[in-house]
């Protein structure tokens, strides 16, 4: 399903409309900051400086919007790479996948991945990790958060209890119940992927 209002947005923008440019700004401005603000409160001072990078890269490359997600849900990708770039500046680790969950470790890979591919399964690559942000997105806030946290920017469990102002049992506890929505959030929306996923990861485990 095509977002064609969204579409319209990015199609005015892309015709340099400021207008559109400063209605943009100031829709998106705040909704990104609290994106960003729930993904690095430890690291409050940098969210202005993450969100402006967002919204001047999702300029330069509007014109490559197509419309098959939300264009917050673009958005967001933009703002989860600079945050995953700052990340990397600050040298950690990016991603650290623990293998305590081999179910769902192959899934939320894919969106930590790097995209040197062909253009074919570049394009594929691209689909499916729309899909899961959608279904990170689409989860309770915390749930989607730790995650993110855990996943894909590489937290520790030590980390995430930290974060969240609990203890390392509450954060696993956390984490058990965010794993189980996200798995069946992902065979409710998609269970071609879901299923597909389940068998490469089986596949590569063999």
């Amino acid at each position: 399903m095509l977002h064609e209002e969204d579409l319209a947005i990015a199609r005015a923008l892309t015709g340099g409309d400021e207008t559109r440019f400063t209605l943009f700004f100031d829709e998106y401005f705040p909704r990104l900051y609290r994106f960003a603000q729930n993904r690095m409160d430890a690291d409050d001072t940098a969210v202005p400086d993450i969100v402006q990078s967002t919204l001047m890269n999702a300029m330069r490359s509007i014109a490559s919007y197509r419309g098959e997600a939300a264009l917050f849900t673009w958005l967001c990708q933009i703002c989860r790479n600079e945050i995953a770039g700052y990340y990397r500046k600050a040298a950690r680790s990016v991603p650290v996948v623990a293998a305590d969950d081999e179910a769902i470790r192959p899934i939320l890979e894919t969106l930590a991945a790097g995209d040197e591919m062909d253009p074919g399964s570049q394009y594929e690559s691209l689909q499916t990790k729309r899909l899961i942000q959608e279904v990170l997105d689409f989860l309770p806030r915390h749930y989607g958060d730790v995650l993110e946290w855990k996943y894909i920017y590489g937290f520790s469990v030590t980390e995430i209890a930290s974060k969240l102002g609990t203890t390392e049992l509450g954060a696993q506890s956390l984490l058990s119940r965010s794993r189980t929505a996200f798995r069946k959030a992902l065979t409710e929306i998609s269970p071609q992927l879901a299923s597909a996923m389940g068998t490469r990861k089986r596949g590569g485990a063999t």
